[in-house]
């Protein structure tokens, strides 16, 4: 299947068209309607420095269901020292910037570029994305930001400078998402790690099915603390 090159028009190729690798389209840019149009369909973006703004709509996809998220019994004991005091929305830009800063095994680079960074502090600003903060010694010592939409949450990347922090968050994070009855975190490509705390794949049929009536509630906008 071609890879599609978008223009300026606000319109995304069905995701069901996208290659083997979920690679779909080029181009285009990363303003706030376009992003959202992108989550709302299932399609995210995901690219390097030297690299045109690609967007992948990967098939199968790594979603994990908040009631089957998995935290072992040293992660409880974690939580039930309050060693990290856990926030939301409280420094969405310093939890980004931490994230892009991250040196991770499998990846040369950073696919949180500049341009994603303003791109999703944009979003932020809108209501639309999220961050959730663990702070240890009143320093941040992780966290993790994503996009939500209806009762759909994307998850976009996690970091951590102490260790457990980043999981802390996502307990943090699951535990407000039950309570919303929010129906699925999109974590997008297969992880060991996603797998370990309960995520699993699912074809895109499925997961197309999941978002249209996660998106058919509306959307929590605004600060989550």
């Amino acid at each position: 299947m071609p890879v599609y090159e978008l223009t300026d028009d606000l319109v995304f190729p069905h995701p069901k068209l996208a290659e083997p690798d979920g690679l779909l389209a080029v181009g285009g840019d990363l303003s706030v309607e376009r992003l959202l149009l992108a989550y709302a369909n299932g399609i995210f973006p995901w690219y390097e420095k030297s690299s045109p703004i690609l967007w992948w709509s990967p098939n199968p996809r790594m979603v994990l269901f908040p009631e089957k998220f998995k935290i072992s019994n040293s992660l409880k004991q974690t939580i039930k020292k309050q060693k990290f005091k856990i926030t939301f929305d409280c420094d969405f830009s310093a939890v980004i910037k931490g994230c892009a800063e991250t040196k991770r095994l499998e990846q040369h680079g950073t696919w949180i570029v500049p341009e994603i960074e303003q791109a999703y502090n944009r979003l932020h600003e809108a209501g639309f994305a999220h961050s959730v903060e663990a702070w240890y010694d009143n320093r941040l010592a992780g966290g993790l930001y994503g996009v939500s939409i209806g009762k759909a949450f994307f998850g976009e990347s996690m970091f951590y400078k102490v260790r457990d922090a980043s999981k802390v968050a996502l307990a943090f994070l699951v535990e407000k998402l039950l309570g919303w009855h929010f129906h699925f975190i999109d974590a997008q490509q297969e992880t060991a790690h996603m797998i370990s705390l309960g995520g699993e794949l699912i074809d895109i049929d499925h997961f197309l099915n999941l978002l249209k009536n996660a998106l058919s509630y509306p959307t929590l906008k605004g600060n989550w603390s």
